[in-house]
Parts: structure tokens; C-alpha cells; sequence
């Protein structure tokens, strides 16, 4: 048989409501792996934003950045980082419409001002903490994504401007930015050729705007219960809401575990 590859978005799926990982989901990522499912990460988050997550699955493989740095059993497989000069662009035109930015790579993250609101409300939905400020530090290092503040439809503006990149709304104040056309779904093709694996026998958990394209490229796409509408409609399942057992529902479900007798 061939072997299987389970994809976990992080909050809203692994992570519930409360951003707490409730110990009936790891305990199904563990009788995951003890069954030979292989188990990964795919997440928007930076690798240094969960790294405690990943201590406590198990979990030595990830797809960060929505795809732009992928680790296969802690090695790297594939980068992807942001133009350098079509983000210093973005950048100019962000300060002239007084809309703050966060720079990440995947060691840490500044932010481009200091005391913003709407980095402090943005971040702090997650439980982080205001960055370092340092405007320049996109110059001269890779950096695989960045968080662009602005509300609404002020977004629309700078998709008609900077073409290079593609931007996802995550929060009310905040969106990220990525190189064109990346992807988590990029990021899991990566990953499944580099370990020998097939995309039929692969599993993709999620909720959010980020996910649509890896809950329709993947094998088998679930749609936690308190998806996006756009997320649930290319699923191939809709499982509950992650605060009702969703995750671990949907993993019985799909008969990935078979119930304890």
C-alpha cells in the first residue's frame, strides 16, 4: 500500500478557537504516525511561530511562509523568498499610504514602525508580540513573506500596482504578502516529490483563504466546520467546527484511524 502524507493547517484546524491544541488532536497526530501516516505541517505562519507545536506532534516536516520554505525532515527542500526590489517598491508605496509592514524570513521578523495598532491587534490575535522595528531588513537577506496593514478594500489598490505578488487577508488589519502563484499547494508538491511520495495519497486539512488551493490539489481536501465558504466549496469534505472535535472527526471519518475497540 501506498503510503500516506496528512497536510495540518494550524489555527483554526490543529489549533482551536482559543489558539489552545487540545490533547484529543494529539493524541490522533500520534496514532497517526504510530500507523504510518506521515504527518506534516502546512501553515502561513513562520517556523519560528510554532515551534512549540512541532516539539509536541512530533512533527520534523513543514510548508511555512504559505508554501515558500518547505523542511523535510528538518531539511531544506525549497525556497521561495519575495523579490527584493518589488518589495522595496510595495514598501515605498505602503509608507506613502501610512500603511505599516512586517519583514519575515525564517528566523524572526521587524516591523517597518513602531507602536501600530494594527500590528499590535494583527499579531496579538495570534498571541505574538510587537516585532523589532527595522524598515531595511528586507535589504540583503531573504525574506519569504511579508504582512501588509491596511483594511478592506485598500488591499485592491496595490494588486492593481505590484503584479508580483499575491496578498491573502487573514485578519481585518492585515494580509499576506507572497511571491506570485506560491502557494501551500506549491509547497506540498515540493514536499511529496522530494520525499518519493504520490499527491493521490496525500491529505489536506484547513480553513482559511490560504488554504483553497492545497484543500484542491491535494488528494483528499477536508474543510474544518468553521471554513471559509470558499474553502468548503473545493473540498471534498466539511468536517464540524474545530472547538466540536472537527479535526479528529474528520480523521476517523476518512478512516485514516480506525476507532479503539
Amino acid at each position: 500500500m501506498d503510503k500516506k502524507i496528512a497536510f495540518f493547517d494550524i489555527d483554526g484546524t490543529l489549533l482551536n478557537h482559543q489558539k489552545q491544541l487540545p490533547d484529543e488532536t494529539k493524541e490522533a497526530v500520534k496514532r497517526l504516525q504510530n500507523s504510518g501516516v506521515y504527518c506534516a505541517i502546512a501553515t502561513g505562519r513562520a517556523p519560528f511561530m510554532y515551534e512549540e507545536i512541532r516539539e509536541e506532534l512530533g512533527i520534523d516536516s513543514f510548508v511555512s511562509f504559505n508554501g515558500q520554505y518547505v523542511i523535510l525532515e528538518g531539511e531544506v527542500v525549497y525556497k521561495n523568498p519575495l523579490s527584493e526590489s518589488y518589495l522595496e517598491k510595495l514598501h515605498e508605496h505602503a509608507q506613502e499610504n501610512n500603511h505599516p509592514m512586517v519583514f519575515m524570513n525564517h528566523e524572526t521578523m521587524r516591523a517597518s514602525e513602531q507602536g501600530h495598532s494594527h500590528i499590535e491587534k494583527s499579531l496579538g490575535s495570534l498571541h505574538f508580540d510587537y516585532p523589532p522595528v527595522d524598515e531595511s531588513f528586507y535589504k540583503d537577506r531573504e525574506i519569504f513573506q511579508s504582512l501588509l496593514f491596511c483594511q478592506g478594500g485598500e488591499i485592491e489598490d496595490y494588486r492593481s500596482v505590484h503584479k508580483a505578488f499575491d496578498y491573502i487577508r487573514w485578519h481585518p488589519y492585515s494580509c499576506d504578502v507572497l511571491p506570485g502563484g506560491g502557494s501551500k499547494a506549491e509547497g506540498i508538491k515540493k514536499m511529496i516529490e522530494a520525499a518519493g511520495l504520490r499527491i493521490e495519497d496525500s491529505f489536506a486539512f484547513g480553513d482559511g483563504l490560504n488554504d483553497i488551493e492545497m484543500l484542491r490539489e491535494t488528494g483528499t481536501g477536508v474543510a474544518m466546520g468553521n471554513a471559509v465558504p470558499e474553502a468548503k466549496k473545493v473540498s471534498d469534505m466539511v468536517t464540524t467546527d474545530v472547538n466540536e472535535g472537527g479535526l479528529v472527526k474528520a480523521i476517523y471519518d476518512l478512516g485514516l484511524l480506525k476507532t479503539q475497540s
